[in-house]
């Protein structure tokens, strides 16, 4: 299986490559126009920092284990959406809660449990780590819509919109990945309908960017 895997993601990669993590499709440094936040909005930059540092370190923790290439890529694009929470982050003044953390050590104690979790599902086999990585861009893509629920100001939209679509693109490779292998996945954290939505459509290019 592991064989079948590699091989379809050496077919696959260059356009995953390409599209799901075309900078493009990452955030732009975002221009903070208003002064004062909610407290709601302190505390959601705080966990998608976070939310996508937990992203960041599984897939390099799933390369190092499987050396699928896609963990590599991927994990590039993450890297660039931890930045753009950590720019809004500074840009308000706030304390990073990742900062000086060490891989796969999270402040928040929802996040650390779910990455503990992961990482133990990803290390059973190469398609258990491609199963968890898609779940993963499934809880970014629900996190980030209860957010912006409730977020009003503009910059974090900005970011928060691109890190969804960034996600929504991740979701797709995983999941093509998986089915170019013969692996049908079964959406956990979104419903069938939204799952349905993101699958069957596109990958998204051109992000939103700050004047």
């Amino acid at each position: 299986m592991k064989k079948i895997i590699i091989a379809a993601l050496l077919t696959l990669n260059g356009f995953i490559y390409l599209v799901a993590c075309n900078k493009d499709n990452d955030p732009a440094n975002p221009v903070a126009t208003d002064s004062t936040l909610t407290a709601f909005e302190k505390e959601s930059l705080a966990f998608m920092r976070e939310e996508e540092k937990l992203a960041y370190d599984v897939y390099t923790m799933m390369y190092s284990q499987w050396g699928l290439i896609q963990f590599n890529n991927i994990s590039r694009s993450e890297s660039n959406h931890m930045n753009a929470v950590k720019t809004l982050l500074d840009r308000y003044g706030l304390a990073d809660p990742a900062g000086g953390n060490a891989a796969g050590v999270f402040t928040n104690s929802r996040l650390q449990e779910l990455f503990n979790q992961l990482i133990e599902e990803g290390n059973r086999s190469s398609t258990s780590s491609l199963m968890a990585g898609a779940a993963i861009e499934e809880i970014d893509i629900r996190d980030l819509k209860e957010q912006l629920q409730q977020t009003r100001h503009s910059a974090i939209i900005l970011v928060y919109e691109n890190l969804m679509r960034g996600s929504r693109n991740h979701l797709r490779a995983f999941v093509g990945t998986l089915k170019a292998a013969g692996v049908n996945y079964t959406p956990q954290y979104l419903t069938q309908q939204e799952f349905d939505a993101i699958i069957n459509s596109d990958m998204e290019t051109g992000g939103r960017r700050s004047q």
